[in-house]
């Protein structure tokens, strides 16, 4: 049989983008491939509007930009800025909705952003053979934590989950890093910390300690343990099919 094409998405803040926002995409698909049922063309990084209330959160400008640098050794992984040129929030289901019509050639929008090269080729793919296409959500833990937020989420919208994989990583705890002058080497892209500290963000543009930004990490932040970062889930949902 062949296996079914799936497009994995991850929406969150990416406040920053993480090395394991981008390792939930390769455990993910290690995960799904690994049944032989099913085949990952691409996955979708989608960050959150300005609009969306969370305090600190970046503007997407630079969000967007960190996120670019992250992907330049990708080869399957792009980033799609709907969500974010959004003028209000976006329920997670509707993002999920508009990436599955648009794979499955049922969205007609015009879209003010150009399609990236990467982009069109995950499109192509999707419409090959007029093939229909899976598209399965990957969450961390503040999507996880949003759950249990009243009002945020539709019982209905909240999938049956299929996969679990463990993350570490928490974007919360690096940016109190960064704002300490910690290092945060190892934990997030080298570009991304290079992005960071060109731009001032997350209280870099106040610290004098500036240069322990990519110090090695026994000098500064401890590599997540169970004692130390918050664990992040990353999950799987049977989202759209």
């Amino acid at each position: 049989m062949t296996p079914t094409k799936v497009v994995l998405l991850s929406c969150g803040s990416f406040n920053p983008v993480t090395n394991m926002h981008l390792r939930m995409f390769e455990l993910a698909r290690d995960a799904l491939q690994r049944t032989g049922n099913f085949k990952v063309i691409a996955g979708i990084i989608s960050p959150v509007s300005d609009k969306y209330d969370r305090k600190p959160l970046v503007c997407a400008t630079h969000r967007c930009q960190m996120i670019e640098r992250s992907l330049q050794t990708s080869d399957w992984i792009t980033l799609d800025k709907w969500e974010c040129e959004q003028n209000c929030w976006t329920e997670t289901r509707n993002v999920l909705g508009h990436h599955f019509n648009r794979l499955n050639g049922e969205d007609n929008l015009n879209f003010s952003t150009p399609l990236k090269k990467r982009q069109k080729t995950l499109f192509d793919e999707a419409n090959k053979n007029n093939e229909s296409i899976l598209l399965k959500l990957v969450c961390g833990a503040d999507m996880l934590e949003s759950f249990a937020v009243p009002n945020l989420w539709l019982p209905e919208h909240i999938e049956e989950i299929v996969e679990w994989i463990q993350n570490d990583i928490s974007s919360t705890k690096i940016r109190r890093a960064l704002s300490r002058g910690e290092s945060v080497k190892y934990l997030l892209p080298d570009t991304v910390i290079d992005y960071i500290k060109a731009n001032g963000l997350y209280g870099t543009d106040s610290n004098k300690n500036i240069s322990t930004y990519t110090t090695s990490p026994d000098s500064g932040v401890e590599l997540p343990t169970q004692h130390g970062y918050i664990n992040e889930l990353a999950l799987v949902f049977p989202a759209y099919q």
